[in-house]
């Protein structure tokens, strides 16, 4: 039996900065996920995309984010469970909870925090004939290593925040880049699609809007797509088509928790702590689902923050918590108490 303060369902980002804010308040975790590795979508998904909205990061890749949380963590020593995934959880009598993997491994926390982003998850498929004969064939859903499309022709099709972001990314690297895409208009953000409208000036990205991919083509591999704009159609010499439609989640095990869901999402309380139906249990992140909700890492940072605040609260019942800036107290200075705090700001003074 693995024992620990916070059980964290998820190791993506949300669930890496929920080990410092718990760390800082002397509550220990160990983090369980079904990956081979921490990091979540952005390891095994697209560690080379570069995000754009960390705070203090004008850029930053996925993989280095992760690299930076698992830096900033070590400090507290998590424990890791990693291949596994959360199967079962039972609340004991004492309010405690103990999850169980499906190999078996046995977790013993006085809370629990679901942090698994979108659940297990799939790529939209487009409906095209012999779609699935050119996977790994010049199909690719994900863009795990950038540099194979150097020099490459690729066509990407898609209008979020991915396809224009990738499309972004390789058209530094690619010979040629199509973004296709069935709308004038783009559903990411307003920045990237400035960038692509400049790339396209310049002629390192060929815009096709409206239009969207009808035909696969090819022998022993992908060699052509045929595009359709408004019944014209055009066949595109290329050595790569990437479609990125966005993710299907699906929750797994998490369903037959016993947890309120709506729309393959767990319904929390965010006007206290992210709390869900079952008091001990949060889910923080991409899985949980509020009124106003933003899918951000910035905001699963700030959900588990006030998370951490709760189940301190809940552990330590009628002792008075004072936040102090980390630029006061440090690290390891502070176990929540004013004594404390203020002992920190004499210090500091002095």
């Amino acid at each position: 039996m693995i024992e620990t303060d916070i059980i964290i369902i998820g190791a993506g980002p949300t669930g890496l900065f929920a080990v410092f804010e718990a760390g800082l308040l002397k509550l220990k975790c160990h983090l369980i996920d079904g990956l081979p590795q921490p990091g979540g979508q952005l390891t095994e998904l697209y560690p080379k995309k570069p995000i754009f909205d960390i705070p203090g990061y004008p850029s930053v890749g996925a993989a280095e984010l992760v690299d930076n949380l698992m830096e900033q963590i070590k400090q507290f020593q998590p424990g890791f469970t990693l291949n596994e995934v959360a199967e079962t959880i039972e609340k004991q009598e004492d309010g405690t909870f103990i999850v169980t993997t499906n190999k078996g491994t046995k977790h013993h926390g006085k809370a629990v925090a679901i942090a698994g982003g979108l659940g297990s998850f799939e790529p939209r498929k487009p409906e095209l004939e012999n779609l699935a004969y050119y996977e790994d064939k010049g199909v690719e859903y994900f863009v795990k290593k950038p540099e194979m499309f150097a020099g490459k022709k690729i066509v990407i099709a898609g209008g979020g925040d991915s396809a224009l972001d990738w499309s972004i990314y390789l058209a530094d690297i690619a010979a040629e880049v199509y973004l296709v895409h069935r709308r004038n208009e783009f559903r990411g953000a307003l920045d990237s699609v400035e960038k692509v409208q400049a790339l396209k000036d310049k002629g390192k990205i060929k815009l096709v809007t409206p239009a969207e991919i009808v035909e696969l083509k090819g022998t022993t591999r992908l060699e052509a797509v045929v595009v359709d704009r408004e019944g014209a159609r055009e066949e595109v010499l290329c050595d790569y088509f990437i479609p990125l439609f966005g993710l299907t989640p699906k929750l797994g095990p998490i369903a037959d928790w016993g947890l309120e869901i709506e729309k393959n999402a767990i319904k929390v309380n965010n006007a206290l702590d992210y709390q869900t139906n079952i008091p001990g249990i949060y889910a923080i992140g991409d899985i949980n689902t509020y009124p106003g909700k933003l899918k951000l890492i910035l905001c699963g940072f700030h959900e588990a923050t006030l998370m951490c605040q709760s189940v301190y609260n809940m552990l330590n019942p009628g002792k008075k918590y004072v936040l102090k800036y980390t630029t006061v107290s440090g690290i390891n200075g502070f176990d929540g108490t004013r004594k404390e705090a203020e002992k920190a700001v004499v210090k500091s003074i002095e």
